[in-house]
């Protein structure tokens, strides 16, 4: 069986504004940093053999929290980068509901049939997740293994291990650091559990819940 410990990143600057991060490199803010040493620490016990991160900062950050625990260094895997949201990155929420209303109340209630404008779709980011998953598994059998990226990434990810389409992109629910624990038997995914954000309590309200 191997364990696979999905992880958000810490909290950024543009999560707290709500702005469109997407493939822009921002990075964790005080609040992200506590939290990246908060899930470290959460997960210090677990059995973990390798830690792999999105290439983007935010994502790195919170993975090296993570593996210098386990004297590891982190791998940096192209397949868990975010969404490329196109034009949408680096405008709040805001701003793209007043410059692109339907495509915003389309990407609301059909997320699954969204493709941004200079960017990319739900779609590609699950093949691309899914691979990397995938490859991951090979690697590591019988192995305890920490994969962390993006919000986004993420919900695609765990949809297509519960064997959801994308269609249910809004159902899951992805805080800062939240931790998600899936089991890979016989080749079955069993999930153990989902946004586990306990470990935050320490940081108070303010970085809890940032599902953005």
């Amino acid at each position: 069986m191997t364990t696979l410990f999905l992880v958000r990143h810490g909290r950024t600057g543009w999560n707290k504004e709500q702005i469109f991060r997407g493939s822009k490199d921002v990075p964790l803010d005080e609040v992200g940093r506590a939290e990246a040493r908060l899930v470290g620490e959460r997960l210090k016990g677990e059995e973990i053999k390798a830690v792999y991160s999105s290439p983007l900062s935010r994502a790195k950050e919170t993975a090296q929290a993570i593996a210098q625990f386990y004297n590891l260094e982190v791998q940096s895997l192209e397949g868990l980068v975010d969404l490329h949201f196109g034009e949408w990155e680096g405008l709040s929420r805001e701003e793209v509901e007043k410059r692109y209303p339907d495509l915003y109340q389309q990407w609301e209630q059909e997320p699954h049939r969204v493709i941004f404008p200079g960017g990319e779709g739900l779609a590609a980011v699950t093949s691309r997740a899914m691979k990397a998953v995938e490859d991951i598994i090979k690697r590591h059998p019988q192995e305890g293994v920490a994969l962390v990226s993006h919000r986004v990434v993420l919900k695609v990810l765990i949809c297509a291990l519960l064997g959801l389409d994308n269609s249910h992109f809004w159902n899951i629910a992805q805080d800062t650091t939240a931790i998600n624990c899936f089991h890979h038997r016989n080749g079955t995914w069993i999930c153990n559990f989902l946004n586990d954000t306990c470990h935050l309590k320490e940081v108070g309200g303010e970085g809890v819940k940032v599902d953005f």
